[in-house]
């Protein structure tokens, strides 16, 4: 299968969980995670109609994303991955969505970025579910007060939350903390599930699920496929 056939199924099974959970059809974005790939790789898809990506790496994607944005200039680009303070001003030039908001700094440095490049950017908070010592996002139940500071203080536009449940558990549970973590704190958007589980998340309220390797293939070193 070419990776547009794969993209095609992608889509497919979101359709399918949208009408087992039923919701609508097209409530649930997909996003596609071309990390590792490069510009020749992705084009097809782009082609093919896909116009929301992830990518995990600032640095990476400045090589390839200001070309194909420029392409293709309604692509919708989220940062998936940590981010970095001193990569803040490179984020908010580059990409429309970042999903990785987990500390102060790094959201007084976003915040400041927005204001001084005057780009608005879409935020969503990283909560780590699982509270694995290894993995980003604020515990869960710091996500109030976090919120909170970030609305309140930084004015930064919070529009979801993001998780990645553990490898080796379950992911019910925690797509199902994250939803009502979101509904206690106001926020509409909810990124959760990858290429093993994102039928489960749109069944728990993904309004966005990031899938890589089902479309991509496995990229190599990847601990937990997208």
């Amino acid at each position: 299968m070419t990776r547009v056939d794969q993209w095609n199924e992608v889509l497919s099974r979101i359709h399918v969980a949208e009408d087992g959970a039923a919701r609508a059809r097209g409530s649930v974005a997909l996003v596609a995670v071309s990390k590792t790939f490069d510009a020749d790789a992705i084009r097809p898809v782009i082609t093919a109609g896909q116009r929301v990506f992830g990518e995990n790496r600032v640095q990476e994607s400045q090589g390839k994303w200001p070309e194909l944005k420029a392409e293709t200039p309604d692509i919708t680009l989220h940062l998936i991955g940590p981010l970095q303070s001193n990569k803040a001003a490179d984020a908010v030039a580059l990409f429309d969505v970042i999903e990785t908001i987990d500390r102060e700094k790094i959201a007084r440095a976003v915040a400041a970025e927005i204001a001084r490049q005057g780009k608005p950017v879409r935020i969503y908070v990283q909560v780590n579910t699982g509270l694995e010592p290894q993995k980003a996002g604020i515990a869960p139940e710091e996500t109030a007060a976090f919120v909170t500071m970030c609305r309140d203080t930084l004015n930064l536009p919070v529009e979801g939350l993001m998780c990645i449940p553990p490898a080796d558990e379950n992911p019910g549970p925690h797509f199902a903390l994250l939803a009502k973590l979101a509904a206690e704190n106001g926020v509409e958007k909810l990124s959760m599930g990858m290429s093993g589980d994102f039928d489960v998340a749109i069944a728990f309220g993904a309004t966005s699920v990031r899938v890589g390797s089902a479309i991509f293939g496995l990229r190599e070193a990847a601990v937990h496929p997208a």
